[in-house]
């Protein structure tokens, strides 16, 4: 089964309604240069209303040490994200499990930077390009996932509920992580998005036609 990472929640609602609805993660961005960046007020409500057996994820791009520790002690997420250059000792110094961004801005040239990374629980590839801040709704070339990684593989970049299923069929990822593809703005999850992602999700999961997007609101 297909697991799902919905990123760059800022309200309550929206993680409650993506935990209802099957998402496995949440994500919350700490990095101030992302548009869905929260406090740690939000974080904390946040991580306090998930229900049991929903992974949190802390989401951070080339902040400060001091930052990362101070967001782990007030919002205590289940696993950390670093989307920027960070190495794997950098990483690892938290005392939590870690994903590790790979930008596949670059193509092919990037798979080169999978092996940097031993200690990492999971490597996320998302579209954008070195340096770029993720959710832009950037796709890649899906094909270039590793048939047998060393670590899980997360696919993130573009993906709605239009193309998830064709994505997991070329890719076959461990998981996928959606922001844009479900949103209204940014920041702000749109229910109807949110729901057909993830049932398309689950289709492709179960081989049968991805559940129509004009279809969502229903209930």
């Amino acid at each position: 089964m297909t697991r799902i990472k919905c990123c760059g929640m800022t309200r309550v609602e929206d993680a409650l309604l993506a935990a209802r609805l099957g998402a496995d993660a949440i994500g919350m961005v700490f990095t101030a240069r992302s548009r869905r960046c929260i406090d740690l007020a939000q974080g904390r409500a946040i991580v306090a209303a998930l229900p049991p057996f929903v992974t949190s994820v802390a989401l951070f791009m080339d902040d400060e040490a001091a930052w990362v520790r101070e967001v782990v002690a007030a919002v205590a997420p289940d696993l950390l994200q670093f989307h920027g250059g960070e190495s794997d000792a950098w990483c690892a110094q938290f005392g939590r499990r870690y994903l590790k961004t790979i930008p596949m801005g670059e193509g092919a040239a990037a798979l080169a930077r999978l092996r940097d990374y031993p200690r990492a629980a999971a490597l996320l590839l998302d579209g954008h390009a070195p340096g770029e801040t993720g959710g832009q709704g950037r796709a890649f070339d899906w094909s270039l996932l590793p048939r047998d990684p060393a670590q899980p593989l997360v696919l993130a970049g573009g993906l709605d509920a239009g193309n998830v299923a064709e994505a997991i069929r070329i890719a076959r990822p461990w998981a996928v992580d959606v922001a844009s593809g479900i949103e209204a703005t940014p920041g702000v999850k749109d229910p109807a998005r949110l729901q057909a992602f993830i049932a398309a999700v689950r289709a492709a999961d179960a081989g049968q036609e991805p559940f129509p997007a004009g279809a969502a609101g229903g209930s």
